[in-house]
């Protein structure tokens, strides 16, 4: 016969540690005289669950005035006690790039404020009204810290319940439910619902210089359209050419030859049996009239 195994601890401590060493070193010190009270499992002799121990603590701090060095460490042994609460919280983001360290801190948080805030009157079990106060803080943080690109916080707030209305469309339809859908069953306009959209996938920023591999190595950059200064010429070329279809034959031949075949006045007298001085003042008086832009007229 094989030996039973020790049950793993909750805390994520050493598996090598019994259940009895895990449960000592978890047991927070208390403010009733002894160092610790040992914890374990509901019905287990000379120990106290944690729910029944979190109910004395919460019945102790009802009875203490506020700022009494009492009040604070029971409120501290509250705190301490019900940390695994938080641990369980978080392991639900455990697949973001955060380190799990930073979202137990971020959730503590939110417990701290679970505890100011809970009324042992009302008969609700404590880890009950706790854990959507510390999901919701860990939300907030992720919603408000770790993005790379600005979202406006309506957009943010909002792409919770288009998420919501996502699942819940996805179950009844059995498909990705399209934008009127998600907008007829929020009551809100597509326009929303496509703004939130795409504010609900802007966590992280692309590098422009990265490989994309379904892009065959090519990175955004190389993708990426640009400003081509010849096309502020095409608009000036597409109006010379409407006016020098209008000159006569001679004069639109002298303008090809000056400024497309780049010869000089002097070379174009040559190719034209002319002097050069009537070359100047014919390149003078077309130039003019192109530049006001009239027809020209024999």
């Amino acid at each position: 016969m094989t030996p039973d195994r020790a049950e793993p601890p909750l805390d994520g401590g050493d598996p090598g540690e019994t259940e009895e060493d895990t449960e000592a070193a978890a047991a927070p010190r208390t403010p009733f005289g002894t160092d610790r009270l040992p914890l374990g499992r509901p019905g287990a002799r000379g120990s106290v669950d944690v729910r029944t121990l979190t109910r004395v603590l919460f019945e102790r701090l009802a009875e203490l005035p506020p700022e009494t060095p009492e009040r604070v460490r029971v409120r501290a042994a509250l705190i301490e006690i019900n940390i695994p609460l938080v641990r369980y919280a978080a392991t639900r983001f455990r697949s973001r790039s955060e380190p799990m360290e930073d979202i137990v801190q971020v959730g503590t948080i939110g417990l701290i404020n679970a505890i100011d805030r809970f009324d042992p009157t009302r008969g609700v079990q404590f880890p009950t009204y706790a854990l959507p106060t510390i999901l919701g803080e860990i939300k907030r943080y992720f919603r408000d810290n770790v993005r790379t690109m600005h979202v406006p916080r309506r957009l943010q707030e909002l792409w919770v319940q288009v998420s919501s209305a996502m699942e819940e469309l996805t179950v009844t339809h059995g498909r990705a439910p399209k934008v009127p859908e998600i907008a007829a069953n929020l009551r809100i306009p597509e326009e929303d619902v496509r703004a939130c959209l795409d504010a609900g996938r802007a966590y992280n920023a692309a590098s422009l210089e990265a490989a994309q591999e379904h892009e065959g190595g090519l990175a955004l950059l190389d993708r990426l359209g640009y400003e081509d200064s010849a096309l502020a010429d095409v608009e000036h070329r597409d109006m010379v050419r409407h006016l020098l279809v209008q000159l006569p034959e001679r004069e639109r031949r002298i303008i090809m030859l000056r400024f497309f075949a780049n010869l000089t006045q002097s070379q174009i007298s040559t190719e034209l049996g002319m002097s050069q001085m009537h070359v100047s003042r014919l390149l003078s008086r077309i130039l003019a009239r192109l530049r006001s832009g009239n027809s020209w007229e024999e």
